[in-house]
């Protein structure tokens, strides 16, 4: 056998490569409603309460179809349901820029018109991160996902990067419709790109040797009697550890919805900087936060390997949910706005640092049914997104921002405290 043959082949890293690329596109055309809403409010001649409406209508369907993205994922594999999700991705954007105007339309056509389009767009986008962790699951060898799913995270929030840089540009030139066309291609490539390159099954893909077979080969986990079978959604349900998990990233995500959806009102408005330096800092935060995700994936298998799997998936979730606690203290109370904004930054850090180590204890728990898991960590997480919206600006307005801002740094513990009552090394019951 020559050297060449007794080296694992590459092919999961440009497996990665590709689901990097995937998250990008995600993010690149999720952004798009938020940065076209002053334009396409004009344009359409909208109220802010009917905007609101719309915009509400992709977290909608984002929350609600997590859980059964991430099972059907599983169940069709993530070659044919991540192909599909990305043509409809492309499909969808270039829909929205068909929008009947107003010297055509009545209004609440054009409204009913974008609130389809925007759930229909949630539903598409919600299983992406379920299916990019039962692929990471499937390519990568036990302890070795947090980097990749960190890798994964970090090209979405550059894709975020982008379409806040990009898009105001196009619409400015060439108006939001054809802005939203020029996007529509970018997911077309990546599913075709993905559909073209990757399996279901590392061995059936015909650059993959013998050694890198063995190498990412997870184990094959409990097996099930027939009897007393259950469907592996109903086990995710039951699973105490997919359970706290859960509790724990959605108690982080209130951290990330923090710095999201209010970081660049906070900045403005309580902290009173102008318009654009607080632009720049915010894109600042998500370069921040691929840094921290990058970060914390490599020390997520590091410590897997030294430690393993049940330590290695918490300790970065430990870290860097505790210092972001305390951060989120220190923009609270310090009196200068820019350290402020800066240490909002690296709470962003910090937040995302924890990202590729959550996707691993879903990889992990989860095993051959990670998307089902991570679907299901998803969908607490992306509900505390209307618990922020709900919460925080409830205390803020009762309460001052600086108590605001203390009770992100409590939620930050409260997912130390949930991570530490999990356990990555039990997988759940591997039958289909």
């Amino acid at each position: 056998m020559t050297d060449s043959a007794a080296r694992p082949s590459n092919v999961r890293w440009r497996i990665l490569a590709i689901l990097i690329f995937v998250s990008f596109v995600s993010y690149l055309l999720r952004g798009n409603l938020s940065i076209a809403g002053p334009a396409m409010v004009e344009d359409l001649q909208l109220t802010e309460i009917q905007w609101g409406w719309i915009m509400a209508a992709f977290p909608l369907g984002y929350a609600l179809f997590q859980f059964p993205g991430g099972y059907w994922g599983d169940r069709k594999g993530p070659r044919f349901t991540m192909a599909v999700i990305t043509l409809a991705w492309g499909v969808l954007i270039a829909v929205t820029s068909l929008t009947p105007a107003r010297d055509v339309a009545p209004v609440y056509l054009v409204i009913g018109f974008l609130l389809t389009i925007q759930f229909l767009v949630g539903v598409s986008h919600a299983p992406v991160f379920p299916i990019v962790v039962s692929a990471i699951e499937r390519w990568f060898p036990p302890g070795g996902w947090a980097l990749p799913n960190g890798l994964t995270s970090a090209g979405l929030t550059v894709g975020l990067a982008v379409t806040a840089s990009a898009l105001p540009w196009l619409i400015d030139q060439y108006g939001w419709r054809i802005g939203f066309l020029v996007l529509a291609p970018p997911a077309i490539i990546a599913g075709a790109l993905w559909w073209w390159y990757s399996r279901d099954n590392p061995a059936d893909h015909h650059a993959v040797n013998a050694a890198e077979v063995a190498l990412i080969q997870s184990p094959a986990g409990q097996s099930s009697s027939a009897e007393g079978f259950e469907p592996a959604w109903r086990r995710v349900l039951k699973n105490r550890d997919a359970l706290f998990v859960m509790l724990s990233y959605s108690s982080m995500n209130f951290v990330f919805y923090v710095v999201f959806s209010w970081g660049y009102y906070y900045m403005v408005t309580v902290r009173g900087m102008g318009a654009q330096e607080a632009g720049f800092l915010t894109s600042a935060q998500w370069l921040a936060g691929a840094a921290g995700a990058f970060s914390g994936g490599w020390l997520g298998d590091r410590l897997c390997h030294t430690m393993g799997v049940r330590w290695g998936c918490r300790m970065p979730i430990v870290i860097g949910c505790s210092v972001s606690a305390l951060l989120l203290i220190g923009v609270a109370v310090h009196p200068n706005a820019y350290v402020a904004a800066f240490m909002l930054g690296a709470c962003f850090f910090f937040n995302q640092f924890t990202e590729g180590a959550f996707a691993a204890n879903g990889a992990a728990i989860g095993g051959r049914h990670a998307g089902t898991v991570y679907g299901l960590f998803n969908t607490g997480a992306n509900m505390m997104g209307f618990v922020n919206a709900l919460v925080l600006s409830a205390i803020a307005a009762a309460l001052g921002w600086k108590i605001a801002m203390a009770t992100g740094a409590a939620f930050a513990l409260l997912s130390v405290v949930f991570i530490l009552f999990s356990r990555a090394d039990m997988q759940i019951d591997q039958a289909d």
